[in-house]
Order: structure tokens, then C-alpha cells, then sequence
């Protein structure tokens, strides 16, 4: 499988990319935890098809340490055990940030709610703006038909 556009060589997509990447420096040097941060990435990105990101997130996450019994049980987080909380919370703000188009008021005071209890305000700052910068990743690569398999990690430094 070949992408529809090679966006690695296109002066275009290298300047979106790489505000993207400069707000997305901005989200990592926060001070919400980077296996949530992950988890985050990982959830949306199953969600929007994404299997470039999927494979990008799982393998960086993966080499930070995440287990592999929590990466297999992102998809089905609701009926885990091995996730905080806190990470729950994060996940269920993912879900209905990312599907926006499935609910006509789109994340629900209750999720809201919850999530700021877990998260500061700068905390929940990084979270709806990871989840808002993943959304636009995925898009990005669904539309371009990106592959997947191949990422290793710390491959874009």
C-alpha cells in the first residue's frame, strides 16, 4: 500500500506538520502523565481508523515501558481493570471528543465533570488539546491512506 501523497516530501504538509508538532512539544512538556498522554493517542486513533498512528503510539508506548496487557485493552477500557481512574476519565473525554458527529452536544457535562476531577485546569488544557491534535493527525493519515507497520520508534526524534 502506497500513500495517496507523499506528505514527508511536500513543503506544505512539512509546515503543518511542523506546527503541529510544535504544539504538540507543547502538550508533552505538560504536566499530564505521558503514559496518558499514550493511552489518549492510542484510543482516538482506534477510534478514526488510524492505523498509522495506532502503529506510531503502541510502539512508543510500548518502549516507555507501557505493558503490553494495557496496550491490548485500550479498545475494550471500560471493562479493564488495569487502568486508573484518572486514565478512564481521560479515555471517556477521548471517546466523545473524537465523536463529536455522534452527539449533537458533543462531551456531556457529566464526562466533563469527571475528567476535572482527576486533572487541574493546565492538565486538562493539554488533554483536550492532545485530543484535538490527534484527531487532526489521524485525518491527516486516513485521508493521505498512510501505512502503517513500519514506524520505529523515536523515528521523528
Amino acid at each position: 500500500m502506497n500513500a495517496r501523497l507523499n506528505a514527508f516530501a511536500s513543503p506544505t504538509a512539512g509546515k503543518v506538520v511542523k506546527h503541529l508538532n510544535s504544539a504538540g512539544k507543547a502538550v508533552s512538556d505538560s504536566a499530564l502523565p505521558a503514559a496518558t498522554q499514550e493511552l489518549v493517542k492510542i484510543r482516538a486513533s482506534q477510534i478514526n481508523g488510524c492505523g498509522f498512528c495506532l502503529d506510531m503510539h503502541t510502539k512508543e508506548a510500548a518502549a516507555a515501558g507501557e505493558t503490553s496487557t494495557r496496550l491490548h485493552l485500550v479498545a475494550a477500557w471500560r471493562e479493564a481493570t488495569v487502568f486508573t481512574d484518572a486514565e478512564r476519565a481521560a479515555l471517556e473525554l477521548t471517546e466523545q471528543g473524537t465523536r463529536l458527529a455522534d452527539a449533537a452536544g458533543g462531551v456531556t457535562d457529566e464526562v466533563w465533570a469527571n475528567a476535572a476531577k482527576h486533572y487541574d485546569e493546565e492538565q486538562l488544557t493539554a488533554l483536550v488539546s492532545l485530543i484535538a491534535l490527534i484527531n487532526a493527525y489521524n485525518r491527516l493519515n486516513v485521508i493521505l491512506q498512510q501505512p502503517a507497520g513500519d514506524y520505529q520508534p523515536g523515528q521523528f526524534g
